[in-house]
């Protein structure tokens, strides 16, 4: 039974790292059916998530369960093809314990992408939107707990979370900013909590990520999130049923533009500062 602490943490660390040709600089955690987005890593190491001691294995359809190793434009990288969630009854403890072993291993930037609903009525299907601040309605959060100093401080900031150097990089490619809202699921969301969520502020919705990026910025890792939207949010249009495979089949299209999006990012000169 895994405890998913720093013990835990060492353990993994140790086996990972006698598949690993170099420490990877940076890390990419795709979502919901993006896991195509493999195909940018160059001489890949793949290992299952299955084989790798305490690693959390997921259960929601479109996360395969592969790390990935290999370099992206020459660049040290690292892929986490899928991820668990909340929903799926594990805790934050454990959905998180992927990006602890990631800082162990020394990566430095660290980006995350994921399937979203429209708040925003601006904003259309197959677009992505760069993430530049968040709302944490999952009722939990991954830091709850006796403190790990070896790990983080007690009381980290998250005036910053997600790094105005990547928002740049994203805002030169054009793409929309909006704030992502995360919701604990599986249920999707009802008409009156996305109009609950519209005067928020919020400008798309998931059921991940946010616990990751808390993580990610406790551990002093510079973060960003690309966010695919993959259908409006409930109640925008009323004849509309959301659905998982609706999810997937979007996010299945999206995949060349994210491609194109991390071509560019990973291969921005301001990454290798």
């Amino acid at each position: 039974m895994s405890n998913y602490d720093y013990n835990d943490a060492q353990e993994t660390l140790a086996y990972i790292q006698k598949f690993l040709p170099f420490n990877p600089e940076i890390a990419i955690t795709s979502g919901s059916g993006l896991g195509d987005i493999a195909a940018l890593v160059e001489n890949p190491v793949t290992l299952s998530a299955e084989d790798v001691p305490h690693w959390p294995t997921s259960t929601a359809p479109g996360h395969s369960g592969k790390i990935i190793v290999g370099k992206i434009h020459g660049r040290q990288a690292i892929l986490l093809q899928g991820r668990v969630h909340y929903y799926e009854g594990y805790s934050l403890k454990a959905v998180t314990f992927p990006v602890r072993v990631l800082a162990m291993l020394g990566v430095k930037e660290y980006i995350a992408t994921n399937a979203s609903g429209a708040v925003n009525t601006s904003y259309t299907p197959g677009e992505i939107i760069a993430v530049k601040d968040h709302i944490n309605l999952m009722g939990d959060n991954p830091l709850l707990g006796p403190n790990e100093s070896r790990w983080n401080e007690r009381f980290p900031d998250m005036s910053h979370a997600y790094d105005a150097g990547m928002l740049k990089i994203f805002a030169d490619l054009g793409l929309k900013t909006g704030i992502y809202a995360a919701m604990s699921g599986p249920s999707f969301e009802t008409p009156a909590e996305i109009r609950m969520l519209r005067l928020l502020g919020a400008d798309v919705v998931g059921m991940s990520t946010v616990p990751e990026v808390i993580v990610a910025n406790a551990m002093g890792m510079r973060v960003a999130v690309l966010s695919c939207v993959a259908n409006m949010a409930a109640g925008v249009d009323p004849n509309h049923t959301l659905s998982a495979q609706e999810v997937l089949d979007a996010m299945f299209q999206s995949t060349h533009k994210l491609q194109t999006v991390l071509t560019y990012a990973t291969n921005s000169s301001y990454l290798e500062k």
